[in-house]
């Protein structure tokens, strides 16, 4: 078959590099177009792209999927699939162009966290599973039919970041298994309807007012949160120093400890631990980055940051 990959980030790259090796005909990669970043606003190009252009791939970059333009070279190519991996909403005329149609690899088992940050989302809200799916596209986001879902487990030590590198690793293995059984015509795909009546919760994009902590809600939902935005983009919080200056902070990492202290009150040795108090228990903060400042380990932290009855949170 004749497959044209569709993707952006380092998540999507893992699932190319397995259709290659697997021996697939990627016909083309479609990715984001290149985009200034950084202090000096240099042009970067997508991982994806950068992985497709090491292997001497065919890149489309599209500014819109329905330039007629992009839709005439794409037609070209005379796909016979198309595989989507964190890429855009593709419209109609893109996604149904190929015979076989297009398939997507969502980070989630749908229908639960269909949108954009499943992994974070499925963390947060205290989940003790999630997985990958791939499903058939239609036009509704995240509603196709199913095809394949693997399970893994959410341990008590993962965040974001360790979640997002298992489920890239297992998708890229699915991605693979799903294209050799639409290869084979084995293939067969289990309607989303029939989750009808569970409650389903939403992966929505996040943005930088979601992750900012709340002391007054309870110890466990505070440490889901820094686990789930564990480490980007980073659940945090303002601290005023002892000099009336307000620092905003990354908190990257925290531990439920038993000590009911008040909340939003902080207690410290100024060696070797911080507590911050919630509604329930508190959390021990175990990493920390103030703005501008690297990443730090609350010890050699408190080495240069005192606590004082002056120092507030929130």
């Amino acid at each position: 078959m004749r497959i044209v990959f569709m993707g952006t980030p380092e998540f999507a790259v893992a699932s190319l590099e397995s259709l290659l090796n697997a021996g697939h005909d990627i016909a083309a990669v479609v990715t984001m177009p290149d985009k200034p970043s950084g202090r000096g606003q240099e042009m970067s190009q997508s991982a994806v792209k950068k992985y497709a252009l090491s292997k001497n791939l065919k890149v489309l970059q599209p500014e819109k999927l329905k330039d007629e333009t992009f839709v005439a070279e794409l037609r070209a190519l005379n796909a016979d699939l198309q595989i989507v991996v964190a890429f855009r909403m593709l419209p109609e005329i893109v996604w149904n162009m190929p015979r076989l149609g297009s398939i997507n690899l969502h980070a989630s088992l749908l229908p639960q966290y269909r949108g954009a940050a499943p992994i974070n989302w499925a963390i947060i809200n205290g989940d003790t599973e999630t997985g990958v799916t791939t499903f058939r596209l239609k036009q509704e986001i995240d509603t196709g039919d199913i095809i394949m879902q693997e399970r893994i487990p959410i341990l008590p030590q993962d965040n974001a970041g360790t979640i997002h590198d298992k489920l890239m690793k297992l998708g890229s293995e699915v991605i693979v298994e799903t294209v050799g059984k639409i290869e084979s015509g084995t293939a067969t795909a289990l309607s989303q309807t029939t989750f009808d009546g569970q409650e389903l919760r939403p992966a929505p994009k996040i943005f930088k007012n979601d992750c900012k902590i709340n002391w007054n809600n309870g110890a466990e939902q505070i440490h889901n949160m820094v686990r789930g935005f564990s480490p980007y983009p980073a659940a945090w919080t303002n601290i005023t120093d002892p000099k009336g200056n307000v620092l905003s902070a990354k908190i990257l990492k925290t531990s439920v400890c038993d000590d009911a202290i008040e909340a939003g009150r902080i207690v410290s040795d100024n060696k070797t631990f911080l507590k911050i108090g919630t509604s329930d228990k508190s959390i021990c903060v175990e990493e920390i980055q103030l703005s501008g400042k690297k990443r730090m380990a609350i010890a050699p932290f408190l080495q240069g940051f005192r606590i004082t009855e002056m120092t507030k949170i929130g």
